[in-house]
């Protein structure tokens, strides 16, 4: 039953494609304000794009009757003819793009790269003595009023500490991989998290991104493994805040679908020359515990549970908040890939930028996710330039976020619109979206 948080819930249902294999196959994509029906099917704001020819199909399912090239051609040109004078431009998201990786990167100013360990620590000396700053006015003042504002205040900054932690464990923080793995231990076990085991699942994760199976965090469920959930496992993994608070079971038991646990050296998330570093980070974790264990006999529990555990579930929220919108949620249909359509840079054109107001600067600009998706050896302090400079590059597959007011309470929206539509992808098919099961929408006749 512990499943039922673990996995990624996805963007909003998309129409399905049914291309079938000819040449000069046509692929559907949105952004129109018109809407097109095919054979008395709405297919909403879509257009037809064609792409190069292929000598293999995609594999997806057709349905009862497929219309004809001419017939599908005939119908766009009509429609786009009426829609501003035939001025629109589509859009297909999941296109292969006209650039390369190495396009984006020969953008990317050279000094971006450079990895400054001072800065790195300075950021790590300041986080730190906000942590410890917030806790000793807490335990002061021990005001009821005051509490709720340090939970608050305190789990965002446990929240910024595990960005720190992260950027050591893609090598952003230093060049030196002692100095990244001493403070990557130091940040991370101070907040329950197993540095290597993490590290290591996590560098699966930007290895595959965008991939239905392969990706290691927030992908899709597979129509098969979903419907395999019972009723209340579904419910729960798509109520918030239910899905907020995964991420402590996720390191335990993965994903469904997925088996091993980051705390175990055998768990097949491991290769056997990493054992070593799941043991030393495993050990690390279990003497946080400890430590928590004796602090909770010195202050006794309830106070324990006021500094360090309220806080800590704040910090989950904000994890399994931030890390599920970096890839759904966006108001377009992005797409999923499988098999030959997924490659590397087209998973990460999928990752999705946010604004955080206020937080942006507390949580080190995490939310400029693309550019650290397809290029996470980027320094923090260098990602919005690093950004900046590549959207030239990137065009309509970078979606500009939408500007947050001082407390992003917008993505909120995002979240819980997500959480009703999207849910599973289908079976089959190398460029799938996600679908939505009537029950959990609540549209259910």
């Amino acid at each position: 039953m512990a499943s039922w948080v673990l996995s990624e819930c996805g963007l909003r249902p998309f129409p399905k494609i049914y291309p079938k294999p000819r040449t000069g196959m046509g692929s559907l994509s949105c952004g129109s304000p018109s809407r097109v029906t095919v054979s008395g099917t709405d297919l909403g704001s879509c257009s037809l794009i064609g792409i190069r020819e292929r000598s293999w199909a995609l594999r997806v399912s057709a349905p009862v009757r497929v219309p004809s090239v001419g017939e599908e051609e005939e119908e766009e040109r009509e429609r786009i003819n009426s829609v501003n004078g035939g001025g629109v431009e589509f859009f297909d998201p999941g296109a292969p793009p006209p650039f390369k990786l190495s396009d984006i990167k020969a953008a990317i100013p050279k000094h971006c790269w450079v990895k400054n360990p001072w800065k790195s620590m300075s950021f790590v000396v300041r986080d730190v003595a906000i942590v410890f700053g917030l806790a000793a006015m807490a335990a002061s003042l021990n005001n009821w009023i005051v509490w709720p504002l340090y939970w608050l205040a305190q789990g965002t900054m446990f929240w910024a500490l595990f960005v720190l932690g992260h950027d050591c464990g893609h090598g952003s923080f230093s060049n030196d991989p002692k100095l990244n793995s001493v403070a990557g231990h130091l940040l991370h076990s101070s907040i329950l998290v197993p540095y290597h085991g993490w590290r290591i699942s996590h560098r699966t994760h930007h290895q595959n991104h965008g991939h239905v199976e392969n990706d290691e965090s927030w992908h899709p469920l597979p129509e098969k493994i979903f419907n395999s959930l019972d009723n209340v496992t579904k419910k729960l993994r798509f109520t918030i805040p239910f899905p907020l608070l995964a991420y402590p079971i996720y390191l335990w038991s993965r994903s469904p679908g997925k088996k091993g646990s980051h705390f175990d050296p055998n768990s097949d998330l491991f290769v056997p020359n990493e054992k070593k570093d799941v043991i030393t980070s495993t050990v690390c974790w279990s003497a946080m515990v400890a430590i928590l264990a004796g602090l909770s006999f010195v202050m006794g529990p309830v106070q324990l549970l006021k500094l360090y555990g309220v806080p800590y579930a704040i910090f989950v929220m904000w994890l399994d908040l931030v890390t599920y919108l970096h890839h759904h949620g966006h108001e377009d249909k992005l797409p999923w890939y499988r098999g030959k359509e997924w490659s590397y840079l087209r998973g990460g054109l999928t990752t999705l930028d946010r604004d955080y107001g206020w937080i942006n600067n507390i949580h080190h600009d995490i939310g400029t996710h693309v550019i650290h998706h397809l290029f996470p050896q980027i320094p923090h302090y260098h990602l919005i330039e690093a950004t900046e400079a590549a959207k030239p590059v990137l065009g309509k597959y970078y979606r500009e976020p939408k500007k947050s007011w001082p407390l992003p309470l917008h993505l909120l929206g995002d979240l819980v619109r997500s959480m009703k539509k999207d849910h599973y992808v289908s079976d089959t098919g190398d460029v799938v979206y996600y679908q939505t099961d009537p029950k959990l929408a609540g549209t259910e006749k």
